[in-house]
Order: C-alpha cells, then sequence, then structure tokens
C-alpha cells in the first residue's frame, strides 16, 4: 500500500483521524526500522544497521581523494546525476559566503565507485543551502538569505551556473520538479516562509514562467495565487499575497509521483501535498525519534530518509507503513562540530541505482565532511530515469522583456546623474527597476551558522511601461554613505515587466560600481 493510500484512504476516513494520528504516534516511536536496529559505531563514527557499510567520501579543507581538488566548506545540500560510460556526479552545495568559494562542487565517479576527479560548477554566490536535481540533468542551486536566487547548474564539468530570477528572490531552501507537469516547488526558510510553485512558460525552460505563492483553500488544502513581484522589489514574497500559508521553516522537499514531501524544521513536521487535489496532510508530526528535520529523499520503495539538524544527528527512515525510526547516528568527534554552533545533518540523496547512500555533516571536524553507506536498501537496482534534454523553445517569439546597462559605472556619476537602464518591454504595462548589493553587510545565520549577505537596495523606481524607455537610478543617500570608503563593489540590477497577462517577467545582470 503506497503511504498516501495508507494515510487518505477510505480506512482512515471510516475510523477517523484521530485513529490514525495514536497509530502514527505509536508507530513513530518505534526503535528500529525493518533495516534493523543500529550496530556500534564504525571507524567513522557511524551507527548502520546490519549489513550497512561506510566511507569518507571528502572532508572540507582537504584534497578529494585522488584529485588535487581541496573539498569546499559547510557542505550542505546534495543530488546525484549519470555520467557518460556507467559512474555518476555527486554535486554538493557550501552554505558559506563568497569570499570563502561557495556555490557547488561535484565529485565525479566511476562505474566502480571509485574517485575519478572533482571541481566548482558555481562560485561567487551566498549561503548556498539545499536545491534539487532536475529531470534534465541540471542542479538548481539555492541561496539561503532573504535576496537569495535560484542558480541551474550543469553538474558534468567545471563552469558557472546561471541565475534564475523568475523563480523568485527570497530565503530559498530546497526546489523540486514534478517530472510529469514541469512545475517547480520551492520552500523557504523562515518562521512565517511560503510554499512556492513556478511553472515555466516552456517545460524545463526556467527563464520566465509565473511564480505563486501556496494559499489555505479550506481545511486540508491548498491552492496557488501569483506572486507580483517575484524579485521582491519593495516587499518580501511571502508577505504580497492575502492569505498566504506560513509554514515554519522550510526545509527538504522531493516529487514523488504526484505527491510534494517537504519538512519544516520550526515545528517538526514533514508535509504531503498532492498535486492533482491539492490535499494537504502530514507524514510525520513529531512525537518520535526524529527532531530538527531538514532535507530528505524518497527510495523506489516509497521510504522518506530525512536528516536532523542538531537532534541526534540520525538520519530517520519514515516507512510506507508510517514507522519512523532511526537509519544511522552519526557519533564522536565528526558529530559535535564546533562548541559554539553545534552540527547537523544534510544533502541525504541516493546514487542513481538506489544501492548508495550519500549525506554531509556540515561542521565535522569544524567545516564538514561528505560520507556514503552502502548495503541492502529496499528497492537497490531500480535505476533513475535518464536525464531528458530540455525542449528547445517552441518556434521564436519576440522577447517580452530585454535591458542593457552598462557592466561598469563610476560611483559619482551613479549617484549625480544615475545608472542608466535602457528598457524593452514588449508588451508590459509596468516595470520595477532596482539596484542591489549583497557586499554591504552580514547578518548573523540561524542557530550561529554561517553568516548570510545583508543585501542593501541602492536605487529603485517604478514606472509606466512603454515598448522602449530609459531609467536612471540614482543611489540614494543611505547607499552612496556606504559606497564612498569602498575601492569597488559588486552590485545586480533587477528588473520587474507586469504584462497584460498578469505576469511578471524578471531579468537581472550583475553591475561593478568603481570610485
Amino acid at each position: 500500500m503506497r503511504r498516501r493510500e495508507f494515510l487518505t484512504g477510505a480506512a482512515g476516513l471510516a475510523l477517523g483521524t484521530s485513529f490514525w494520528r495514536a497509530a502514527l504516534h505509536a508507530q513513530a516511536r518505534a526503535a528500529a526500522s525493518s533495516y534493523g536496529a543500529l550496530g556500534a559505531a564504525d571507524a567513522r563514527g557511524l551507527r548502520l544497521p546490519p549489513g550497512f557499510s561506510s566511507r569518507l567520501i571528502a572532508r572540507a579543507d582537504q584534497l578529494v581523494t585522488g584529485t588535487g581538488y581541496p573539498w569546499h566548506i559547510y557542505p550542505d545540500g546534495q543530488a546525484t546525476f549519470p555520467a557518460p560510460g556507467g559512474g555518476w556526479v555527486l554535486v554538493s552545495n557550501s552554505e558559506s559566503v563568497a569570499p570563502s568559494g561557495a556555490g557547488s562542487s561535484a565529485i565525479r565517479f566511476r562505474a566502480n565507485g571509485e574517485i575519478e576527479t572533482a571541481y566548482r560548477i558555481l562560485a561567487g554566490t551566498n549561503a548556498n543551502c539545499a536545491g534539487g536535481g532536475t529531470p534534465w540533468g541540471h542542479w538548481l542551486s539555492c541561496e539561503e538569505h532573504d535576496y537569495g536566487h535560484v542558480w541551474e547548474c550543469d553538474p558534468q564539468g567545471a563552469g558557472q551556473g546561471t541565475i534564475r530570477p523568475a523563480l523568485g528572490t527570497f530565503n530559498h531552501e530546497a526546489v523540486a520538479v514534478d517530472a510529469a507537469t514541469g512545475a517547480l516547488y520551492m520552500t523557504e526558510d523562515r518562521p512565517d516562509g511560503g510554499f512556492y510553485r513556478f511553472t515555466p512558460d516552456q517545460p524545463g525552460r526556467l527563464g520566465s514562467g509565473l511564480l505563486e505563492i501556496a494559499l489555505d483553500d479550506g481545511p486540508g488544502r491548498l491552492r496557488f495565487a501569483p506572486v507580483p513581484d517575484p524579485a521582491a522589489i519593495f516587499t518580501p514574497t511571502r508577505h504580497q499575497v492575502a492569505g498566504t500559508r506560513a509554514f515554519n521553516g522550510g526545509e527538504g522537499i522531493w516529487c514523488d509521483g504526484g505527491t510534494v514531501y517537504f519538512s519544516t524544521k520550526g515545528d517538526n513536521h514533514v508535509w504531503s501535498y498532492e498535486t492533482a487535489t491539492g490535499a494537504l496532510g502530514t507524514i510525520y508530526s513529531g512525537g518520535g525519534p526524529l527532531t530538527g528535520v531538514d532535507n530528505l529523499t524518497v527510495n523506489p520503495a516509497g521510504e522518506v530518509f530525512v536528516c536532523e539538524d542538531g537532534g541526534d544527528m540520525e538520519i530517520c527512515v519514515i516507512e510506507p507503513d508510517g514507522t519512523v525510526a532511526p537509519f544511522l547516528q552519526l557519533t564522536g568527534e565528526a558529530a559535535a562540530g564546533p562548541a559554539d554552533r553545534g552540527n547537523e545533518l544534510a544533502g541525504v540523496i541516493f546514487d542513481p541505482s538506489h544501492r548508495r547512500l550519500y549525506f554531509s555533516a556540515q561542521r565535522a571536524f569544524g567545516f564538514g565532511a561528505v560520507y556514503e553507506v552502502t548495503g541492502p536498501f529496499h528497492g537497490a537496482g531500480v535505476a533513475a530515469p535518464a536525464p531528458a534534454a530540455a525542449p528547445a523553445p517552441a518556434g521564436p517569439a519576440r522577447p517580452r522583456l530585454r535591458f542593457e546597462a552598462p557592466a561598469r559605472v563610476r560611483l559619482e556619476r551613479a549617484i549625480t546623474r544615475g545608472l542608466a537602464v535602457e528598457l524593452r518591454l514588449g508588451d508590459a504595462e509596468s516595470v520595477v527597476v532596482a539596484l542591489r548589493s549583497d557586499e554591504l553587510g552580514r547578518v548573523p545565520g540561524k542557530r550561529g551558522s554561517t553568516a548570510r549577505p545583508h543585501t542593501v537596495t541602492l536605487a529603485r523606481a517604478r514606472r509606466t511601461a512603454r515598448g522602449k524607455m530609459t531609467v536612471h537610478l540614482r543611489i540614494n543617500k543611505a547607499g552612496a554613505r556606504r559606497l564612498r570608503g569602498r575601492r569597488s563593489t559588486q552590485a545586480r540590477i533587477t528588473v520587474v515587466a507586469h504584462g497584460r497577462d498578469g505576469r511578471a517577467r524578471v531579468a537581472t545582470r550583475a553591475v561593478k560600481i568603481v570610485r
């Protein structure tokens, strides 16, 4: 029986929700999963079920075995992708800041599991926490700060990702793609965070589309409404639509056959959302061994593996019958983390054959490590679908939003005359333009984790749109005071055009401000 049938089937309705709540609560206290009780810690400090073994894959600030590549600090969200020749690629985020690397790195494995090489696929970004893989074989890396973006990366070789501003500007945590519909679902790590859906104008093409946020639609149901300003130039995305359903600290997310599973750390819940019906339920709501729910993944056997941020430093498994029990536990020096910051497990993911499980311990040994677990997983040998190429654009189309701006501007000119942004707006009715920088300060991360950028808006303007127009962004007085003591500052111009079809289109590009 599938998990959602167990939770919402006719028997559950006949016996009443209180019966099933009690049943799930009892199963949540199970001492062991169907994999068996955890054994003694191995040489890496991991307690595993019978028949399982572990390997240390990478350790922060040390060369990845067999390569000349130093692994990044604070590893977090991860994904795997098939590679030519029968191997696979593991991608990992760095929840750090741009000066210390951040972004995402990758490790390529040969078909026999040996490490072949390692390399960087994204840099210059901030607080890359989780993210998600796509059916077309790309990695979506999420920036977890209030003005964070999603970056699309090719995991198969070294390179630099592409910013996808249409997916919104907010405290991005994780993203999952519904392969059946092409829609993307996203979580936001804020106490009043939103649950988002992005529908691309063309499946697999993330340059434009409709960003929506979830609203309550009666008991146990959600519906989605458009976000008017995806770039959050005037108001945070989670505050733009009345009736938004707040989720307390959105974390991991996974799409599985029409059901979206996601976790909220603030209330220790794992949720299930049915994309076809809008039904919202929970598969875990506390009372068991799982605390500090974080990243999660689902295997072909329908088991949900959930990381703990803190707690007992476990990855727990939620089985199709509702049982919740520890699958593994990290102990010893690697589990402790820095005394003032603690530690967390994250990035749980299977290799494409589902025979190996990877996870990161974000602050193991101070700066993080990545582990591999091998053994008799249920559903092992069921290969993940091969990545499908993103579809080509459906014929020529007139661009609806284009703009030109200098890549470099002098500060005094931007203060007195303004930074000239030349717009081509197509059928837009109104436009908002902003100049922002992530380099002018830092704010503390949650629970003492990595500091986040304090994004500063230096200039913004709202205009009624014309087909072609120029907007001059003059840096405000507060921004000028911040910038005059600096030789140069990286910033970003963002344009949001609102069309007659009710959709907002977003474009952005980098600019350097120099003295």
